[in-house]
């Protein structure tokens, strides 16, 4: 037997009971939708590669059963298990062989998000969805709309891949106005039912194509974020493809189209009018009018004046006035926003040389805004590039004339080596051998400190994931602070 989507769309719904549902992921993702699906009297099987004894414990306590195995051992259990369902999680390719068992056999596949859009009614009045996606900027722009939103008095709700599955979020008993969405490429890969109040695509530039196998592929999952939204698609007017895939998008009548531009901004759109963010969509009068947000003076006041910052705080406050936040509100929460830690953060300064930690830069697109904010940079890059070409972003960074040296970390280090003796002949660059992971850091911050001089900034902008030396951007992010601590001098550099 196969579930019956049709009939699931509720929490209440009594299809639920009873049913077999295999899921794919025994990671934080993967064990919110089995909590999930016990919870709803489901019997569930969990297949993986592998799960820490934790998880693995408490997926016992639950109820739910597991899987342990390569690829072939998955397919083969979860065959044997026979599911009415399969719910997989978001990094899960979808060739890989348990699937292709799915496809073939007919059993109907749900994302994560999808499961937690059918069962968003558990604890009364569902709340409003708000979806955010894009190569770069996703989770900032999460956490200042969901900043927004709570300035403006309504109960909000950050999740999806911000790190909170939407699952739990859906299932918290007091209930939320409006959950804030963070959707990545592989989660949007399995959407096709969400219908948010409001979404946005903050840019795009090629990223992930290991896991689409091309760059259109993976711009149209991330156009998916459009599809079915009812009041307000937000786009960067600065990057015509986000304009194109709301074009190309499926919305429900009325929807409008709001863009969101670093420049002067047209009738409805949110931009910048000597050095005022102002908004020129969400107000009667918008064909002479606008309405002030905020000023440059006060975002820089606040740490949030670097250009992509500052894009990303005008589409957060566009998804915001969508939803009926007033100005007022936008205002007093940028006040008080503070960026996570290895966002373009301040880590310390020594004779004269800056030392900013961006290891959340982990592709081309977010190291170029990175590199753009500062005028001269010693650039600490590297590691795994995931089949993306920086040929590009290297030609435009020796071209703009700011890189006074290069410090190369990671396993991929020769795609950047061509490139720098390709376009930046005349810059030095170091290379920072395969050493242990405690090695890393202090080899590049001493070989960037020698390249520096007054007035310049180190950056960690890599560029690259993290996983090939360190255990995420994160570790990799404090290892540099650290390193930058040992220095002489560092020892009062910054930490918060």
């Amino acid at each position: 037997m196969t579930a019956d989507l049709a009939q699931l769309h509720s929490w209440h719904a009594a299809g639920w009971r009873g049913l077999r549902v295999g899921v794919l992921g025994a990671a934080v993702v993967g064990f919110a939708a089995a909590d999930t699906l016990v919870e709803l009297g489901c019997d569930v099987l969990v297949v993986a590669e592998r799960a820490t004894e934790e998880r693995a414990t408490l997926l016992e306590v639950i109820g739910a059963r597991l899987a342990l195995g390569d690829a072939g051992a998955q397919r083969d259990a979860l065959r044997a298990f026979e599911p009415d369902l399969v719910v997989v999680s978001p990094g899960f390719h979808p060739d890989v062989p348990a699937l292709g068992w799915v496809e073939e056999a007919g059993v109907p596949v749900l994302g994560d998000v999808e499961l937690a859009w059918r069962l968003r009614d558990k604890v009364g009045t569902p709340a409003e969805w708000i979806t955010i996606t894009g190569t770069n900027g996703k989770t900032t722009t999460t956490q200042l709309t969901t900043a927004m939103l709570v300035a403006g008095g309504l109960r909000a709700r950050a999740c999806g891949n911000i790190g909170s599955p939407v699952l739990d979020a859906i299932r918290e008993p007091d209930g939320w106005d409006v959950l804030v969405v963070e959707l990545s490429s592989y989660q949007l890969h399995w959407m096709s039912e969400v219908s948010p109040a409001a979404s946005a695509c903050l840019n795009i530039a090629d990223d992930h194509l290991d896991w689409h196998g091309s760059a259109a592929a993976y711009r149209a999952a991330k156009g998916r974020v459009y599809e079915r939204t009812r009041l307000a698609c937000v786009y960067n007017v600065e990057d015509p493809v986000t304009e194109q895939l709301v074009r190309d998008a499926d919305v429900v009548e009325g929807c409008r189209a709001i863009g969101f531009t670093r420049g002067v901004p047209r009738v409805s759109e949110v931009g910048v009018v000597e050095e005022v963010l102002v908004d020129r969509a969400f107000l009667d009068a918008r064909l002479t009018s606008a309405l002030e947000l905020t000023t440059l003076h006060a975002l820089d006041e606040a740490g949030l004046a670097a250009p992509h910052v500052v894009a990303d705080v005008l589409a957060a406050a566009a998804l915001a006035r969508a939803v009926g936040v007033e100005p007022r509100a936008i205002r007093d929460a940028l006040d008080t926003f503070r960026l996570d830690a290895h966002r373009i953060q301040p880590v310390g300064e020594i004779d004269g040389v800056r030392f900013v930690d961006d290891s959340k830069a982990t592709n081309p697109h977010a190291a170029a805004a990175s590199l753009g904010a500062f005028e001269h940079v010693v650039w600490v890059a590297g590691g795994l590039t995931k089949g993306v070409d920086v040929a590009p972003l290297v030609a435009a960074v020796a071209a703009s004339d700011r890189l006074r040296g290069v410090v190369l970390i990671g396993r991929d280090q020769a795609a950047f080596t061509e490139a720098l003796a390709r376009h930046a002949q005349g810059v030095p660059v170091t290379v920072v051998p395969d050493v242990d992971t405690e090695q890393v850091m202090p080899l590049a911050v001493e070989a960037a400190r020698t390249l520096a001089s007054p007035g310049d900034v180190v950056l960690l902008a890599p560029a690259a994931a993290s996983m090939d030396q360190f255990t995420d951007y994160a570790d990799r992010g404090a290892r540099f602070a650290a390193a930058v601590r040992a220095l002489p001098g560092g020892g009062a550099a910054r930490t918060e």
